[in-house]
């Protein structure tokens, strides 16, 4: 009897060991996987603190010899002409208006934000709640739009803009976006489904019609949903770069994206402003970063309860 005791002890010992042996190496490699995710924005930044001819010269070490935030002036134009020239070296340096820019992202990303989370939410609740024929088949020819690469339909679409007056408009960025996705529907009518149908009942009984029902009852139950969806999309608007380049040729429409690639192809025949594209394009992307920092943990809570994998 104590043999066999000494052994499951001895065994449960052994197990507990690999386990935590197990965790370790489980966050190790997690580390080394943050510090890999982590180390290009931490580059660009520290490429945004070096001056041009530094870098030219060789500056290329973890911290840089002399940083300076003349860089991050200089992008949000607050810099001096004498400023400019000592952090790029020269005269005629490549210039973009960033903060016009960046309204444009801000405007464009929030009409398209807007109109797809609430036509999606239309779309879902009638393939979730209401019924009528065909609704299955309907909703999975609707679903095969995910499997049509954008680039297929950019051709088309811009022979409709062009038609319809709306290049380099507002308008014609936003359009092929604006009503509802697949995605957007999907996600949506995976929380639609789980709703208790008992609480449209008693609306019913009450003398409420669908769109009253669908205003008042379900959105308010919703909103967490809602506002999951409405942060991807506004990721997925902000970062939108191959349509507006097409149809956003003016530079008072055009979004960051755009405005950031006409900056880096500026001055073909010098070298690449490396520290000024780097600052912008960290200037860039920090909207989003916050917004992921505030939203972060209901993203992942959101997604897992509507049963995307």
């Amino acid at each position: 009897m104590s043999t066999t005791s000494a052994g499951m002890a001895g065994s449960g010992a052994g197990q507990s060991t690999g386990a935590r042996v197990g965790r370790g190496v489980a966050w190790a490699l997690l580390m080394v996987l943050v510090l890999l995710s982590v180390f290009p924005f931490y580059w660009a930044f520290r490429t945004g603190l070096s001056r041009t001819p530094d870098l030219l010269a060789g500056d290329t070490g973890f911290l840089p010899d002399d940083p300076t935030i003349l860089n991050f002036k200089r992008v949000v134009g607050a810099a001096s002409e004498a400023e400019v020239i000592e952090a790029t070296g020269r005269a005629n340096s490549g210039s973009f208006d960033f903060v016009r820019a960046l309204m444009n992202s801000v405007i464009i990303s929030t009409i398209i934000t807007a109109g797809q989370v609430f036509f999606s939410a239309m779309a879902a609740y009638a393939f979730a709640r209401l019924k009528f024929r065909f609704r299955e088949q309907l909703f999975f020819l609707y679903l095969t739009g995910l499997m049509v690469p954008p680039i297929f339909i950019l051709i088309p679409n811009l022979i409709l803009i062009k038609n319809l007056g709306l290049l380099n408009t507002y308008a014609g960025v936003v359009a092929p976006f604006f009503f509802m996705t697949p995605f957007a529907v999907f996600f949506l009518r995976q929380f639609f489904l789980g709703i208790n149908r008992s609480l449209e009942e008693a609306a019913i009984i009450d003398g409420a019609n669908h769109f009253t029902i669908f205003t008042k009852v379900i959105l308010p139950i919703a909103a967490p949903q809602m506002v999951t969806l409405a942060v991807l999309t506004y990721v997925t608007a902000w970062n939108e770069y191959l349509w507006p380049l097409v149809v956003a040729g003016s530079e008072e429409i055009q979004p960051l994206t755009v405005a950031l690639g006409s900056f880096s192809s500026q001055n073909p025949g010098t070298s690449p402003d490396w520290a000024g594209l780097m600052t912008a394009t960290i200037l860039s992307a920090l909207p989003m970063l916050l917004l992921f920092i505030a939203f972060g943990r209901r993203l992942v809570d959101s997604i897992q309860f509507s049963g995307i994998k």
